[in-house]
């Protein structure tokens, strides 16, 4: 089921701020889906989604081989009957302003203030759908 992103329903926005693991889904260079477990933020104001991860992941690698006009990609979260997902266009932020933001926002979701790590990049996804039943 699509949904608006204009109006998105409040379940649905409520799902996104559970405490629940995602999946990433980037594209390889040959095409085929990489599909990783992640932590992964939601701003329905700003329509990005936010995932924190190593700059040497092979998310990060997957997107940055997509170019400047970033690579499309979904995450996705499932509780029993319940699911959502969002996709959109994908870039690498590495700038320390950014990267300190995702880093609070997650620790807002999830609980926990993830471990100091000097590698740590933020993937920035620009939403331009929401699917699910939440």
């Amino acid at each position: 089921m699509a949904h608006d992103l204009s109006a998105l329903p409040p379940e649905y926005l409520a799902f996104w701020d559970e405490h629940l693991m995602s999946t990433l889904t980037t594209p390889r260079a040959n095409g085929t889906p990489h599909v990783v477990p992640v932590g992964v933020t939601y701003d329905a104001g700003q329509r990005i989604a936010r995932v924190i991860t190593r700059k040497d992941s092979t998310k990060v690698k997957n997107v940055l081989a997509a170019g400047a006009d970033g690579a499309r990609v979904a995450v996705c979260q499932v509780d029993r009957r319940r699911w959502a997902t969002l996709e959109g266009v994908a870039r690498v932020r590495t700038d320390a302003e950014a990267v300190a933001d995702a880093e609070r926002r997650y620790a807002a979701r999830y609980g926990r203030t993830p471990s100091p790590n000097p590698d740590r990049v933020l993937i920035e996804i620009a939403v331009t759908r929401a699917l699910g039943r939440a």
